[in-house]
């Protein structure tokens, strides 16, 4: 049977960008099938403790730089520490992810390369242009994925994802679970792959 891993993200999470390759790399290895669930943590965070990076105390925002160098560092991958576009609104992106997972497409893939376009080009991640773009780069038709964001069906399962995150204890980006197992942070992908083992 092949293990599922339920895969929560915000699309502008700089952990979740850090992560991305050792994750993916986790999933080739294991073979375990990936659910990609979009949300909306500007939603979660009030309704569990958390606040948003310019609203946090100036000794933790230092602090949070500094460990985003070491992680960059330690997975050897470009990082725009503080990028033009952050925080900008990423529903769009989140959508058609979403749309991609409708239409058959690698919705894995799509959310790391959105990742990567604030984290590692300095994009934004708001821009529907750059979005048809970036999902053009991965052999999908950007702009018909674009226009299928916009459905009323891809915002409910948006809404709904972001709930069930939310009921499940999901507080931060990126989270995975592995059966009823939850992991916090891309910190935390060694249990991820000591539980699908």
């Amino acid at each position: 049977m092949t293990d599922t891993i339920d895969y929560y993200l915000a699309v502008q999470s700089p952990y979740a960008y850090l992560g991305s390759r050792a994750f993916e790399a986790i999933v080739k290895k294991s073979g375990a099938h990936v659910n990609v669930y979009p949300i909306d943590l500007f939603y979660i965070f009030p309704k569990t403790g958390g606040v948003p990076v310019a609203k946090r105390a100036p000794v933790r925002q230092a602090y949070r730089l500094t460990e985003l160098r070491r992680w960059s560092a330690y997975r050897d991958m470009k990082l725009v520490l503080k990028p033009t576009h952050f925080p900008v609104d990423s529903a769009l992106a989140s959508r058609m992810i979403i749309a991609a997972e409708r239409a058959g497409s690698d919705s894995l893939a799509l959310a790391h390369a959105f990742l990567a376009v604030t984290w590692a080009e300095d994009g934004d991640v708001s821009d529907p242009d750059t979005l048809a773009r970036t999902a053009n780069r991965l052999d999908m038709d950007g702009p018909v994925l674009r226009a299928a964001a916009e459905a009323d069906v891809v915002g409910q399962i948006y809404e709904t994802y972001t709930n069930e995150a939310l009921e499940r204890g999901v507080f931060g980006s990126p989270t995975y679970y592995v059966g009823d197992q939850m992991f916090w942070g891309q910190d935390r992908l060694d249990f991820v792959e000591r539980a699908l083992a």
